[in-house]
């Protein structure tokens, strides 16, 4: 078995419980993904995108899994990338850390061009731009506070929109089955109306949505103890699972599917088309705190990934440096530019600024999970069977799931760059920059 390198993350605050690590990806998951990005998945591939979602759901589980053992047996802010250095090379280990990072940084400029498009809801005449501001200097207040206090922020913001969500999917569920509301997956050309591929073409935004459980791998290394890991990497799981499924097999029900697209969030067209009183102006509320818990739990990751970056030589060791609240001040300030990128997309490209970002982020965040499920294939493979016997938590996939997840993200990625074209040219540019940014930085360490 390798001896891990020192992972260098001394004066970090480990002050999270299972609770909040978890609520941590759930914010960071629960965002644009679902509440926006369903939306243009049913628009994609109409009834059958549940397809999409269920398939999202198998490969997120063989993610989680791998990372549950990998962060038992390594705790740190900095995870894959962490595991890339020990069971991959230095390249995936960087390339993790890094991809995340850009990856994560435009997300966050996503959640502020879906909070701005919420907004102008009620607010039709206020600039979009003028709300990315706002929100931008809110988060940055949040993020430069002790990580105990921004979990139990993040915390209550998660659960305002978990709860209302899984109201919203009991809700729906009601009126489907009793017959309220007509169910509506056969109508407007039948269960596969824009082909029996469609499904696969709309897995970029079912996987983005699923994005954030690789999110408890980062919180590991600010959480109160090792037993509080297992159990955030299942609440997480099985959060998502039921949310995302639930959610989109309520939405096709209730809503015919040629009425969603990305201009509204697909939950308040919902309430809209079954006439609740008042109801889609509180949903647009819900939606509102669900973009900006997702980009304060974003910029929260953001920040450990550069921060781990840093203290391992890969970046400026300024962004290595916390502030007496324990936070890294500078790592924060830095990540926050998907916010200024987020700004100048409303300002030049706003009716394509959603999807431009989605298909930079979904980048980023694949190189992870690629890594992840490499690094946990050589994690089994150079571990024994007491070791493992003795991890809290060990996947009932074993390495199999994990071979099999890396094939299933892999032909999600391709198929994701093919359709549309604008994926491969904004993930290819991503994997450029990576990799003349590994060259640079490895010059410079030597």
């Amino acid at each position: 078995m390798p001896s891990a390198p020192p992972i260098h993350e001394e004066g970090l605050r480990h002050q999270l419980s299972a609770g909040q690590m978890a609520m941590v990806a759930v914010g960071g998951s629960i965002g644009t993904g679902l509440l926006l990005g369903s939306g243009a998945a049913m628009e994609i591939a109409g009834p059958a995108a549940i397809l999409s979602f269920l398939a999202a759901a198998f490969i997120n589980w063989t993610v989680a899994m791998a990372l549950g053992e990998l962060a038992c047996a390594h705790p740190a802010a900095g995870s894959f990338g962490v595991y890339g250095d020990i069971y991959l090379n230095p390249f995936a280990g960087f390339i993790a850390r890094a991809g995340y990072w850009v990856g994560l940084a435009l997300a966050i400029g996503a959640e502020m061009v879906a909070a701005a498009t919420y907004m102008s809801t009620w607010f039709p005449s206020v600039r979009p731009v003028l709300w990315i501001i706002l929100f931008g200097a809110l988060l940055l207040f949040m993020n430069l506070r002790s990580v105990g206090s921004y979990g139990r922020i993040e915390f209550w913001l998660s659960m305002i929109k978990l709860a209302t969500i899984i109201a919203f999917i009991v809700a729906g569920a009601g009126l489907l089955l009793g017959g309220r509301v007509p169910p509506q997956y056969g109508s407007q050309g039948g269960f596969f109306p824009k082909g029996l591929w469609s499904p696969l073409i709309a897995m970029t935004f079912a996987i983005y949505s699923f994005g954030g459980v690789e999110m408890v791998a980062v919180t590991s290394g600010e959480s109160r103890s090792a037993k509080e890991t297992p159990r955030a990497v299942w609440l997480t799981f099985l959060t998502l699972t039921f949310v995302y499924v639930g959610a989109i097999v309520v939405l096709l029900g209730v809503m015919p599917w040629n009425h969603a697209g990305v201009t509204e969030s697909p939950f308040v067209t919902t309430f809209r088309t079954v006439k609740i009183p008042h109801a889609s102006g509180v949903m647009n509320f819900v939606v509102l705190t669900a973009a900006l818990s997702g980009a304060n739990a974003t910029l929260y990751v953001a920040s450990r990934m550069l921060f781990s970056l840093a203290r391992t030589g890969w970046a400026p060791a300024r962004l290595g440096r916390l502030n007496h609240e324990g936070s890294p001040q500078f790592a924060v300030l830095i990540s926050s530019f998907g916010i200024l990128f987020a700004v100048a997309l409303v300002l030049w490209a706003p009716e394509n600024a959603f999807r431009y970002l989605v298909g930079a982020a979904f980048t980023g965040m694949i190189l992870s999970w690629l890594v992840s499920l490499a690094a946990h294939i050589g994690f089994r493979h150079r571990r024994s069977a007491p070791e493992l016997a003795a991890l809290p938590l060990r996947s009932p996939l074993g390495q199999w799931g994990s071979i099999l997840g890396l094939v299933m993200v892999t032909a999600a990625l391709i198929q994701t760059w093919l359709y549309p074209l604008v994926n491969l040219w904004s993930g290819l540019a991503c994997l450029g920059v990576l990799v003349v940014a590994y060259l640079l930085a490895s010059s410079r360490r030597s």
